[in-house]
């Protein structure tokens, strides 16, 4: 997203029922693959935006953040629980030779011209047995005047990512798709919206509290399933990933 976009999610990501929802799902995985039990470990958040998971990322170990655009940088560094550097994938993450025990790539992949290469570049940055966590849009049938405004450069399908991640040298652990409760309506509410309207303000704004509060139930619903079970389809993709010892 441009810095427009960034500055109108900074005014709804806390409260947003996608970004509530996702928030969730991505709690229930780390309960289960990385326990907040080791206060040594090391968290790093690619592409983290206005900051908006670095709360509950810092939860479970020590955090840091990589964002490009400098005034999301600001926003995402004055919430003050994790250090925040600029970077960018595949070729400019800082911190050095840093290596982490956990990595989030939440809604990152599908922005960068080379995504090999960035799988590549996360892998290098995983401890030996380090965890990758990767979260993208599916469906390349599902492209949107959204996928423009955010300036995606794809789509994806399960299988050919976890043939990227394998290729890279990362062994997949657990993958998903996700927000498929909602898939049905999503769907057709999508393609409504191509004919009706196309306004950023729209598309990153909290609805109506009545909407925003049974949009964000039923999201979060599917928190009790993941990561117990992989749900066949749905709007986003979830991958967990090792790096191999």
């Amino acid at each position: 997203m441009d810095t427009q976009a960034y500055a109108l999610a900074a005014d709804s990501e806390d409260e947003h029922w996608w970004y509530r929802g996702r928030r969730a799902i991505l709690r229930s995985v780390l309960d289960r693959y990385a326990p907040p039990s080791s206060p040594s470990r090391t968290i790093l958040e690619v592409g983290c935006g206005n900051g908006g998971n670095l709360p509950l990322l810092a939860a479970y170990g020590q955090a840091y953040a990589v964002e490009m655009d400098d005034a999301t940088r600001a926003r995402a560094s004055g919430r003050a629980v994790a250090r925040v550097e600029k970077g960018w994938l595949p070729d400019g993450l800082p911190f050095g030779d840093r290596r982490f025990d956990l990595i989030a790539a939440l809604d990152v992949l599908e922005h960068v011209d080379d995504d090999h290469a960035a799988l590549k570049a996360l892998h290098d940055r995983l401890m030996p047995e380090g965890l990758l966590v990767v979260t993208v849009p599916a469906y390349g049938w599902l492209w949107g005047w959204r996928d423009e405004f955010s300036k995606h450069k794809r789509r994806y399908a399960r299988p050919s990512l976890i043939a990227g991640l394998a290729e890279v040298g990362l062994d997949v652990i657990y993958s998903s798709y996700f927000n498929t409760l909602l898939f049905p309506v999503a769907v057709a509410y999508g393609k409504l919206e191509e004919f009706l309207f196309r306004s950023a303000y729209q598309a990153l704004s909290v609805p109506p509290a009545p909407v925003n509060r049974a949009l964000t139930a039923i999201f979060e619903l599917e928190r009790l399933f993941i990561p117990r079970v992989a749900f066949p389809y749905g709007l986003s993709i979830l991958i967990c990933a090792r790096r191999r010892s």
